[in-house]
């Protein structure tokens, strides 16, 4: 583009334009500038993005983004699922740093892995998920592949349900995780809703969960929360775990688990998988989505697993390969660090051991402070409000009951940091902070409509 050279010492008045920039047509893509009484061009090239629209904030990650914006001492970040200390910091398992001293000392490599992943996580992951003697592992029945965490294993299992189910819908609680319906969007696999939690008694809507189970066409897959139902912390007792299977057997529907809290709800892995167990012991085709973000604390190593209990081993050996084949294109081959940390810890007896008195001890915390949080409830609380749901639900979390513009009044005044619908972490909660928290929800419950 040709360029001009004006002089701005000269008199503004003598100053011209060439003539072929007199009664030219404006180009849209040309910015005019003036300085003056001289304009000038300036040529702007328009951008291959116009059309991209800012995305909004991710409403459980953008909760901690205004918590570290937030300089009141009193701030509380209560909005994203992470295992803090009694002083409200992250922590790092013992036994996760002795694994991986033991990794260090054998001079392990960096190499790919297989698509599948690590054969000893793999391993490890079903005998913790289904119990090391099951039958079902001893006649190769479990289709298992390393994911990237729990994400990327639902992520994996939607992108196979698209695949060879195509049309076949998924039912989702209501309410359920925030990144369950963007996970299965992104799969272009339908989904709908089945009623789960009850506002007039902040519980289980059980009776509306199974008639909408039975309402949905048949051989719909059923996203259940294996425990420490994220975001309510409500949980099926075992009957109706039962009743539910009954259900989703008699319709034909295939029952899909997201298991991110084994361990880390009751104490107990073993209570905690009872039931994925159940559906497993019936002989039903199961999926299962497994994280090791929370009862290991791998929350940045992104290790979990997808699991596909089948009929029989020639069809596991058939899903899992196409499994494979989904990963191939999507990230080639996962990560390897988490993967020896999991299979270091649960295939060595002493550390196996650690870790189970290391979870107890992060579960039993998080009781506690629920503990306190009813306590402090119910004393300052002069109305006679029945407070006791809190201590009913179960897991990290608390569904506290709280609308938008209440949720809204706990940030705003209080400082306190936690999603809209009314969800707290307990486990970003310390003993010494309940009672300010039990004042902010008592003023947001009564004081804002």
């Amino acid at each position: 583009m040709a360029s001009m050279m004006l002089n701005l010492g000269a008199n503004p008045t003598t100053t011209s334009l060439p003539k072929t920039f007199v009664g030219a047509k404006v180009n849209p893509l040309i910015k005019v500038q003036s300085f003056g009484r001289v304009s000038m061009s300036i040529a702007v090239k328009a951008s291959r993005f116009e059309g991209v629209t800012m995305a909004p904030a991710d409403p459980i990650l953008g909760v901690s983004e205004a918590f570290k914006a937030d300089t009141d001492p009193m701030k509380l970040n209560l909005g994203v699922g992470a295992y803090r200390t009694e002083e409200l910091q992250p922590k790092v398992l013992d036994v996760v740093k002795k694994a991986e001293s033991l990794m260090l000392e054998r001079g392990e490599n960096k190499e790919y892995l297989p698509i599948e992943g690590l054969a000893a996580f793999n391993k490890a992951t079903a005998e913790l998920l289904l119990g090391a003697d099951n039958p079902i592992l001893q006649q190769g029945r479990v289709a298992t592949i390393q994911g990237l965490s729990g994400t990327g294993s639902l992520r994996l299992a939607g992108a196979f349900i698209e695949r060879y189910f195509p049309g076949a819908k998924v039912l989702i609680s209501s309410p359920t995780w925030g990144n369950h319906k963007n996970i299965f969007n992104d799969s272009r696999v339908p989904w709908s809703e089945y009623r789960y939690y009850d506002p007039k008694t902040v519980g289980l809507d059980f009776d509306g969960m199974i008639a909408d189970i039975k309402a949905a066409p048949e051989g719909s897959f059923v996203l259940l929360h294996g425990c420490a139902h994220n975001p309510t912390g409500i949980d099926p007792t075992p009957e109706q775990w039962e009743k539910i299977a009954d259900v989703i057997e008699e319709k034909n529907h295939i029952p899909f688990f997201d298991v991110a809290y084994q361990g880390f709800a009751s104490g107990s892995l073993d209570q905690d998988a009872s039931s994925v167990r159940l559906f497993a012991a019936r002989g039903m085709e199961v999926f299962v989505a497994q994280s090791y973000s929370k009862n290991l604390g791998l929350y940045a190593e992104r290790i979990g697993a997808i699991n596909v209990i089948c009929s029989s081993p020639d069809v596991a050996t058939r899903v899992k390969s196409q499994l494979k084949r989904i990963a191939r294109p999507m990230y080639s081959n996962p990560p390897v660090h988490g993967a020896r940390i999991v299979a270091n810890v649960v295939g060595d007896p002493t550390l196996f051991n650690e870790w189970k008195v290391e979870m107890e001890a992060m579960a039993g915390r998080i009781k506690n402070v629920r503990q306190k949080l009813y306590d402090s409830l119910s004393v300052k609380d002069k109305t006679g409000k029945d407070w006791s749901f809190i201590l009913k639900q179960i897991g990290m979390f608390s569904f506290t009951g709280l609308n938008k513009e209440q949720s809204d009044n706990m940030t705003d005044k209080w400082h306190i940091f936690m999603t809209k619908d009314g969800r707290i972490s307990l486990a970003g909660l310390s003993l010494a902070k309940c009672e300010y928290l039990a004042d902010a929800i008592l003023d947001s419950f009564y004081h804002v409509s």
